[in-house]
């Protein structure tokens, strides 16, 4: 009996711990590592900016604004997670290791990087597919940005073209990160 009831406890507690969000609910490798992560176990809790990057792009400055807003708001608990994409025309064609030196030494990046990672169409990674389900979208180009609330929501997606501290950026940004 005694047995039984700290197995029933037992998996109450990991019921109460479990993640909430299942668009959150996915493991990716960082960026030249074998290290896991999943996200929601993470970054649940936190405002999340989704981009998926690519370092041969005309948006590929974007990454200084990206990193920008990580360092600006991460006490506030924005997190800015980036998705390196060879999904359009070949403009991520390096290896991990060579995506990691460039973004660390061009441009500074300290957000979390992870996996080169299919981003749409019938190859796209689950995570891709929810958010194209969430926002009606896959990611139309490199540097589609798409925001998920604290409890692991979608919030909004933001087309490729549109710069990271833009005014409707930052302030869906910080409406998000006030609640």
């Amino acid at each position: 009996m005694k047995i039984l009831l700290s197995i029933a406890l037992l998996l109450i507690s990991f019921n109460t711990f479990a993640c909430e969000s299942t668009l959150l609910n996915h493991n990716f490798n960082k960026l030249a590592t074998d290290e896991q992560v999943n996200l929601c176990d993470a970054y649940e809790g936190k405002v999340i900016l989704v981009v998926n990057t690519a370092s041969k792009c005309g948006n590929t400055p974007q990454y200084e604004g990206l990193e920008g807003l990580y360092k600006e708001y991460s006490d506030q608990g924005l997190v800015v997670l980036g998705f390196p994409s060879n999904n359009f025309f070949g403009q991520e064609p390096g290896t991990e290791d060579e995506i990691k030196d460039f973004c660390r030494l061009t441009y500074g990046v300290q957000f979390p990087m992870f996996e080169k990672t299919e981003v749409k169409g019938k190859k796209a990674h689950p995570f891709f597919t929810e958010l194209n389900e969430a926002s009606g979208t896959y990611p139309t180009w490199n540097f589609h940005k798409y925001i998920i609330s604290k409890d692991g929501k979608y919030v909004a997606e933001i087309g490729p073209r549109t710069k990271p501290y833009n005014k409707k950026v930052v302030a869906l940004l910080e409406q998000e990160l006030a609640k």
